[in-house]
């Protein structure tokens, strides 16, 4: 893979335009733009975390990780620009010190695919299809589209994931038109797919990158910046990575692990004694001394413990541009194993999972965490339920009530039940959690609008 021709200024829906007008943005902090005003990113707000939203103490929602995740992907993607340029000069300087915006952009787009109450919504749609009453769809959609096709369909709705549904929301074709939304970058749409291949390929993560329904986009937005791909036998596909990939793996490592037990000690799930030494442990006694003696006069223990975090952040980021610029030759031959974050510093690597470890026993297994998503699983379940014996038997009077309720842009009337299903999908997805609340509630007839 050539930089050259990872870095392209393409849109995706308008390939054959050409604006006349003066513009002093970049192409892709036009990305970053639009993202910023989407709906779609807005909503972000009231999508859990990890946390329940609610209380007086502000933690992580959906929108705050994704913008700190932006921040320190924008550090990676900069840091790692100045010093290729200096390994590199031959290298068009304009393309790659657009690294740091790319990744920014990517970063911001991230989770814009995950369904609200946190992972557990993931789990709830995932379930629902695989082992709930879902699961009298798969012989549905066998009958409709034949069975080769019908195993990818139920592949992507039984493991269903948030980072192949951000391809689909931000390149989905409306009624089979490539104008309108988002409108992308091809390079930023690349480096939002950490998982660049199909279902039928999942691994031990049960990760993939994109849905059948958008598999041949990703196709021409790949084959246009030429990246490698190494299957291509009809429904099993698999590419390498877009290198910015790794760089938006890595800044939603970094936040998510650090700064989710920056909220347990706010929360009171973690002391300051061992929320310090878990952020200690990524320095040597003499590093640790000095961040210790750095702010002699600050006795508050949150500022305190606001510092190390930074220093731990730092830290990890420059980590991760050494490996990501050591290993750029094998980045570019698509043949890097693992995340960055594995290949660096054993000690931080150590303290790393040291946090993680903990975080499982003593954070994401607190009632408060249980809580929202017993509530998610309940809410969402119920949801899908209502909705997808609407979209089976339309014609009932009931059924008709329910698909009125649902906006015509998520296209729940279509004629096969895989794509009504992707309707239903779509609409749950971009729900936020009162939204959800909300509309479980009143179908339940738990609560009426207000007369």
């Amino acid at each position: 893979m050539e930089w050259s021709n990872l870095i392209s200024s393409k849109r995706f829906g308008h390939e054959t335009r050409h604006g006349n007008l003066a513009e002093y943005r970049s192409v892709f902090e036009r990305d970053y733009d639009r993202l910023i005003f989407s709906a779609a990113f807005r909503r972000l707000q009231n999508k859990t975390q990890v946390f329940p939203l609610p209380g007086s103490i502000f933690v992580h929602n959906r929108l705050t990780h994704s913008l700190e995740v932006a921040s320190v992907g924008r550090s990676l993607g900069n840091d790692a620009a100045r010093i290729l340029m200096e390994r590199h000069p031959e290298l068009n300087e304009q393309q790659i010190f657009q690294l740091g915006t790319i990744t920014s952009v990517a970063c911001l787009a991230h989770d814009l695919g995950n369904p609200p109450f946190g992972h557990s919504g993931e789990k709830a749609i995932a379930s629902f299809f695989s082992e709930g009453k879902g699961a009298r769809f798969k012989s549905l959609i066998e009958k409709e589209v034949g069975s080769r096709r019908a195993e990818i369909l139920w592949e992507d709705i039984v493991r269903f994931d948030g980072n192949a549904n951000a391809f689909r929301l931000l390149t989905h074709q409306y009624e089979g038109r490539r104008e309108g939304g988002f409108v992308m970058t091809y390079s930023t749409l690349a480096s939002i797919v950490k998982y660049p291949h199909t279902s039928l390929l999942c691994e031990k993560k049960n990760k993939f990158g994109f849905f059948e329904s958008e598999l041949n986009v990703y196709k021409e937005v790949a084959d246009h910046l030429g990246i490698r791909c190494f299957v291509d036998d009809g429904l099993k596909v698999k590419y390498a990575r877009h290198p910015l990939a790794y760089f938006v793996e890595a800044a939603d490592d970094i936040c998510y692990e650090i700064m989710d037990i920056e909220d347990a000690y706010k929360l009171h799930l973690v002391t300051a004694e061992k929320t310090t030494e878990l952020f200690l442990n990524f320095f040597d006694e003499k590093q640790a001394r000095h961040i210790m003696a750095s702010y002699p006069d600050v006795t508050d223990p949150n500022e305190r413990i606001i510092y190390m975090r930074s220093c731990v952040i730092n830290a990890i980021e420059q980590e991760c541009v050494r490996v990501f610029v050591e290993n750029e030759d094998t980045i570019l031959q698509g043949e890097f194993q693992g995340s960055l974050i594995k290949h660096i510093d054993p000690r931080m690597r150590n303290a790393i999972q040291k946090i993680a470890d903990f975080a499982v026993d003593n954070v994401y297994r607190s009632r408060e965490v249980l809580d929202i998503e017993l509530a998610g699983y309940r809410i969402i379940n119920t949801l899908l339920e209502l909705l997808t014996d609407a979209i089976e038997h339309p014609d009932k009077a009931y059924s008709k009530l329910i698909i009125n309720r649902v906006p015509s842009q998520y296209q729940v009337n279509r004629p096969l039940v895989s794509e009504r299903l992707f309707g239903v999908l779509d609409y749950i997805t971009g729900m936020t959690d009162v939204y959800a609340l909300d509309l479980y509630r009143k179908i339940n007839g738990m609560s009426l609008p207000a007369i």
